[in-house]
């Protein structure tokens, strides 16, 4: 199974360059790697100061670069997804280059490109995966998106092949537009189980996210909402990376004021994030681009640590041998957690961000008996009983 490493962080705090370092130490340690960015506004081949192709490209010994060819993987994905909504709208009249405007998805090209990571990982090529993400608000979206698909998926599409079934013939007569057919709603349940593998994959034992910040007030209020969030969706935080920090020695008055104000910050990182290790990249005297500029950084970064190892930090959601259901929330508070039960499910929401938890079958069956937040853990004990409604 490879190892999987994502990087995310606010945009412009280097989670690029993070991303770049770690998969060309990952190479020059002899793991056959591969690096892919699902940020739209990628600028992964310019910092490994290579070209991209549209399949895994070998930029240096060991490391290959994938910069996904968006337009042919939304044809291999969802081909007749996007025929039938090009006929459905040339039905309505629209022309054709209007119609293939509307069916261009929102989010499409960050979608793709992990169901891309998908098939990369299934392939066994593999020993390094490096995931260069968008900055956190994107990555988050995305990274929720699968569970959220899913949730609907089981309760929609059932029955919406029954009445697709029923009034299709209607459906023709009356509005005089098509409805979709078998195959176009079985291509809609190909894209549904293959971002559920993307899950599984990404939330799997092997698999870590690395925030990446720089020593500042705002971007290190960032970084604790989104590990909150990123525990809430279940996905797994092994390390933090605090880019662009100021070296003390031969500081001038300027710097040192800089030197002084990132000492506290990092001090909160350290003190926040624990036990994390918290990784720091210096703030360097030229840009880091391409292969011998990257391993310094990597160096740097994680000194005698090991990178690749798997993660030893424990997944966000467990559930006790005694039936308990615990939750990592990481800096959340009390007022910002709400639980809810409804039929088998758990709602949790944890500020703006919410997860609906499909119990299992053991839990399903008992009720809620308290809930409780804790240094940043949620406890969801249940008793026996039908579940509440």
């Amino acid at each position: 199974m490879s190892r999987v490493l994502l990087f995310t962080g606010k945009g412009g705090v280097g989670k690029t360059t993070a991303a770049a370092a770690t998969a060309t130490l990952a190479a020059r340690s002899g793991h056959k790697t591969l690096v892919v960015s699902t940020d739209t506004a990628h600028s992964l081949a310019d910092t490994l100061g290579a070209t991209a192709g549209a399949e895994p490209t070998e930029v240096s010994p060991g490391l290959h670069l994938h910069q996904v060819d968006t337009q042919k993987a939304l044809e291999r994905q969802w081909g007749d997804l996007r025929d039938y909504a090009r006929g459905f709208f040339a039905e309505l009249g629209l022309d054709e280059v209007t119609a293939e405007e509307i069916t261009v998805l929102p989010g499409a090209e960050e979608v793709i490109a992990l169901l891309e990571l998908r098939e990369q990982a299934r392939s066994g090529r593999w020993d390094v995966i490096v995931i260069d993400c968008a900055p956190t608000a994107e990555t988050l979206r995305l990274l929720a998106l699968p569970e959220a698909l899913d949730w609907h998926v089981n309760r929609l599409l059932p029955v919406g092949r029954r009445l697709l079934r029923t009034l299709s013939p209607l459906i023709r007569r009356v509005a005089q537009v098509s409805v979709p057919e078998d195959h176009v709603v079985g291509a809609g349940e190909r894209l549904h189980r293959g971002l559920l593998e993307v899950r599984e994959l990404l939330t799997g034992p092997d698999a870590s996210v690395r925030l990446v910040l720089t020593p500042e007030a705002v971007v290190l209020a960032e970084a604790r909402r989104t590990l909150t969030s990123l525990s809430l969706y279940g996905y797994r935080v092994d390390a933090v990376i605090a880019n662009r920090v100021f070296p003390a020695e031969g500081a001038d008055p300027w710097r040192q004021r800089w030197v002084e104000a990132q000492a506290g910050h990092l001090a909160e990182v350290e003190q926040s994030f624990a036990p994390l290790p918290v990784h720091t990249v210096p703030y360097l005297d030229a840009e880091p681009v391409g292969p011998a500029a990257l391993i310094r950084v990597a160096e740097a970064m994680y000194g005698e640590s090991d990178p690749f190892a798997p993660p030893t930090v424990d997944p966000p959601l467990r559930i006790t041998p005694e039936g308990e259901l615990l939750l990592a929330l990481p800096f959340a508070e009390k007022g910002e957690v709400d639980l809810a039960r409804k039929g088998d499910e758990l709602i949790v929401n944890a500020g703006s961000y919410r997860r609906v938890l499909a119990l299992p079958a053991a839990l399903a069956r008992r009720s809620v008996r308290e809930a409780v937040l804790r240094d940043g853990l949620l406890r969801v004990r249940f008793q026996s009983g039908g579940p509440d409604d």
